[in-house]
Formats: structure tokens, C-alpha cells, sequence
């Protein structure tokens, strides 16, 4: 087995070599056309199609157990519909955008053109490995760029895929794939880029930003954060606590826009732990050898979600242990988590601190909704924020009175899979945005032309100014236009 150190140190060298080749590469063609454009998101299409299998099987592996369909749903789907849209719109994307120009400089016109920025680095997490690698990268190569991509050391099999998905279709100067451990992820970060997008904690995109600074790289930065989800009085709970529920269970709630936490009327929580139990026990009637049941990542995610429950436990908060009857006294298969429902918890806890990215979901109470609200805008800014309720007036206050990344109503996780719509977070929960048409700006510089023709009105004004008293042109701007 070759040395860790070894192989990171060569990781690093060849990030250095693949920058270089990249920026050559771009230098001779710093504008792709359209065709060219479409035809690289065409073969992505393709090929995502074609690897499905391979894909789905290696993400499985690399957890201990991962549903196929929700790699199938949460992963290559929306992939599919991110690339689909992208091909359908980038003509339009590509349009030089015309701007109105004042009577005050006139004649003349005024366009922005959109140019790709060169070389793109994205840093890809564990959680959604494929949907993390697509997203950033469909925006990239619309935007006609270069792509260096940093696959996480916690996914070995999934990355090994994807470089090899990847390599078949994309010459290592258009796309490359950079494999290896913290120390190669820190030197990535540290490279010269044009623009570098990261997905993962709030804690390592300090790091990040620190290092970006060096070279005043850009940075796009998708991090986490506890989102909350408001239930309303008027809402049925069975819609509700079905809707909540798949969000919470997707990837055993490993998942950034995750349900974090309950925000409820106390006279409602009975029925909505009653509730939430029938539904987690229909989606999952055993855990055991249940081939939809994800298992947490690896033991250092299982060994801190434990001992989230533990604190909370010792604090005072009430576990709920959502287990089927039939598993109870048997032993759970290694990394497999049941869900639990925490009551009685407070603001001292872990669950209440820090983002729980698990199968925990704890309930808070709140007696209207200005009081929920509050709570939420005394917390850092969630990367989402759910609301449940039909009150529109009410679900205008939320809107209102809070910030987040995102936000869904009378749903969960879906807003981030609309490919027309902006991804990105807020505060502590990020800063930048892709997905869609902010994608493409993203990774593009817009580049204003103002051009004038041979008629030129503006020397009307050119000095020397200390005549200015007999330069009557020069008034009737003052007159016009400074006031």
C-alpha cells in the first residue's frame, strides 16, 4: 500500500502542473463558442446517463449503505435537469446585455458582455459527492471556463468513478480531477484560481478563505448551518410531518438544507411526535438489512452523533428512538443510525449548537409566530428555512423578517433541486450563489463596452474649465444634470 504522505505530495505537485496546463489551454481559446459549450454539457448528459449504475453502486459502497433511489433522486437526477437546463438557456445567457445610456452621453451605446473567468476550483464534500461535482461544474463549462475539481478523500470509491467518468470525455487541460488527503485539499485551495467554489463546514471555510486570500482568488462558498422549519397552527399534520420527515430521512440527514430543528405551538407537539413516528415507521418498517436505510458516513460522523445524544441526554432532553419493533433487540448493522425525535431541549445542548447533519431532529416551542422568528434571527443564518402553514399573511411575516440561503414553504429540500433557481447562503451559512443563470455569472466576468461613434458632444466640456463662466454647454449641464 503506497505511502499517504507520498502520494499526497505528488497530488499537490500535479495540482500545480494541472493549473498550468489549464491556463495555456484557456489562454489559446479564452472563448468557446456556443457549439462548443454545449456540445462539452452534451457529453456530460451522456456520460452521467451511461456511468448511473457504476455510480449509484460506488456512493453505496463508500457509505456502508446508501438507498440507491436516493442517489437515483437527490443525485443524478437533479444532475440531469441542471445540465438540460443549461443547454436550453445558454444561448440566451450568451447575448450581450444592452444597457441604456443618459441623454448626458449621448450619442453613444452600452453592452455588457459575459467572458469566462479561466480556471474554476471546486471542492467537493462526501455527502452528495456527484451532485456537488455536477452542479458547480455545468455552471463552469456554460460559462465557457476551465475546471479543476477537488473530490473528497472520504469517498475514495465515488471519486475514483467520477475521475474515471469524467477522463473519457474531457482532456485533463478542459477538466481535471485531484484526488488525496487534507494536505492536498489545502494546497488546492491555496492555487492561483480565477474563481474557487467550496461545499462543506463553516469551520474549514475559514481556512479556505484565508488561503483564497493570498492570491485574491474569488471564492464561492456553500456551507451549512441549522435550518429550521416553522409549523403553523393551520397546517394538517399529516402533511407536514410527511414532508418534513423525507427531508429529515434523505441520506440519513446528511444533508446541508436538512430539517435542523422544530419550531412548534406546544398544544401541537403530541401530535406531531405521534405523527412523525407513523410516518419515519412506514417509510421504514425495519432498519436491518433494509436495503432504502443509509448508514452514516464513517465511525468519526457515527461517534459524533452519538455523542450529540448523549450530551442531550445528560442536559435534560427527552430521546425518542423511532426503531421498529422487530429491531429493537437486535444489533444494528455498523454506522446504522435510527432516527431520533429530541423533546425538552434547550439552547445549552449540541443539538442546538452546532449542525446536526444526522437522523436527530430536535422540537422547540414557540407560543406565536414573532416569537419564532426572533429565536430564528438570534441564530447564525441557516442556509434554509421552512415554513408550514397556508396563512399567507403569516407566511409574508416569515418572509419578511428573516434571512437565509433559501427558503421552501409547505416543503423540504426541493427548492435546491430547481434548476432555475439561485443556491447559495447567507451569513455563516455562505456567501455567493450558482445553479441556473447565477451559475453562469458566477464563474463569468461582466465585462461593460461602452462604445461611441465619430460624433463626439463630450468636447463640448473639455478644459480648460477656468472659462467655465463662458462656456455655455458646460452650464447647461450643471443646469440639466447636477441637481
Amino acid at each position: 500500500m503506497p505511502n499517504t504522505l507520498v502520494v499526497d505530495h505528488i497530488q499537490k505537485d500535479l495540482s500545480e502542473t494541472l493549473l498550468e496546463l489549464q491556463r495555456q489551454a484557456f489562454m489559446a481559446n479564452s472563448m468557446p463558442s456556443l457549439e462548443q459549450r454545449r456540445d462539452r454539457l452534451t457529453a456530460l448528459r451522456e456520460q452521467l446517463i451511461a456511468y448511473q449504475e457504476k455510480l449509484a453502486q460506488a456512493i453505496t459502497e463508500d457509505f456502508g449503505n446508501r438507498s440507491q433511489d436516493e442517489t437515483l433522486l437527490a443525485e443524478i437526477l437533479p444532475s440531469l435537469q441542471c445540465i438540460k437546463f443549461a443547454q436550453k438557456s445558454l444561448k440566451s445567457w450568451l447575448i450581450p446585455r444592452h444597457e441604456p445610456v443618459s441623454i448626458a452621453y449621448q450619442p453613444a451605446t452600452a453592452k455588457v458582455y459575459y467572458q469566462p473567468l479561466g480556471v474554476i476550483g471546486i471542492v467537493v464534500p462526501w455527502n452528495y459527492p456527484l451532485y456537488l461535482t455536477i452542479g458547480p461544474l455545468v455552471g463552469a463549462l456554460a460559462a465557457g471556463n476551465r475546471v479543476m475539481i477537488k473530490l473528497s478523500e472520504y469517498a475514495p470509491i465515488t471519486s475514483a468513478i467520477i475521475k474515471q467518468m469524467l477522463a473519457e470525455i474531457f482532456t485533463e487541460d478542459l477538466v481535471a480531477v485531484v484526488e488525496g488527503g487534507e494536505e492536498v485539499s489545502q494546497k488546492f485551495c491555496q492555487l492561483p484560481f480565477n474563481h474557487l467554489l467550496f461545499t462543506g463546514s463553516s469551520k474549514t471555510a475559514v481556512s479556505v478563505m484565508k488561503a483564497a486570500a493570498e492570491n485574491l482568488t474569488p471564492v464561492t462558498l456553500e456551507l451549512g448551518g441549522k435550518s429550521p422549519v416553522i409549523i403553523a397552527d393551520d397546517v394538517p399534520m399529516q402533511l407536514a410531518a410527511e414532508r418534513i420527515a423525507f427531508g429529515k430521512v434523505l441520506n440519513a440527514g446528511q444533508t446541508c438544507v436538512a430539517p435542523d430543528y422544530i419550531l412548534i405551538s406546544p398544544h401541537r407537539v403530541d401530535e406531531f411526535v405521534n405523527t412523525y413516528q407513523q410516518v419515519i415507521k412506514r417509510f421504514y418498517p425495519s432498519l436491518v438489512n433494509n436495503p432504502d436505510a443509509t448508514t452514516i458516513i464513517n465511525h468519526k460522523q457515527y461517534n459524533r452523533l452519538q455523542a450529540m445524544l448523549a450530551d442531550a441526554e445528560i442536559k435534560g432532553a427527552e430521546l425518542i428512538k423511532l426503531l421498529p419493533e422487530k429491531d429493537q433487540d437486535k444489533t444494528l448493522a455498523s454506522r446504522l443510525l435510527p432516527h431520533y425525535l429530541l423533546l425538552n431541549v434547550n439552547s445549552s445542548m449540541q443539538v442546538m449548537q452546532e449542525e446536526i447533519f444526522g437522523p436527530l431532529l430536535p422540537i422547540m416551542t414557540y407560543n406565536d409566530i414573532t416569537d419564532a422568528v426572533q429565536f430564528i434571527n438570534n441564530q447564525p443564518k441557516p442556509l434554509a428555512l421552512y415554513y408550514f402553514g397556508f396563512n399567507k399573511e403569516e407566511q409574508e411575516y416569515v418572509l419578511q423578517h428573516t434571512q437565509s440561503g433559501g427558503v421552501a414553504i409547505n416543503d423540504t429540500l426541493l427548492q435546491v433541486a430547481q434548476p432555475n433557481l439561485p443556491f447559495g447562503g447567507v451569513g455563516q451559512s455562505g456567501m455567493g450563489q450558482y445553479h441556473g443563470y447565477e451559475g453562469f455569472l458566477t464563474f463569468s466576468k461582466a465585462r461593460s463596452v461602452f462604445s461611441k461613434g465619430k460624433l463626439n458632444t463630450t468636447k463640448l466640456i473639455y478644459p480648460p474649465y477656468r472659462f467655465k463662466k463662458l462656456n455655455k454647454w458646460l452650464q447647461l449641464v450643471y443646469k440639466l444634470f447636477v441637481r
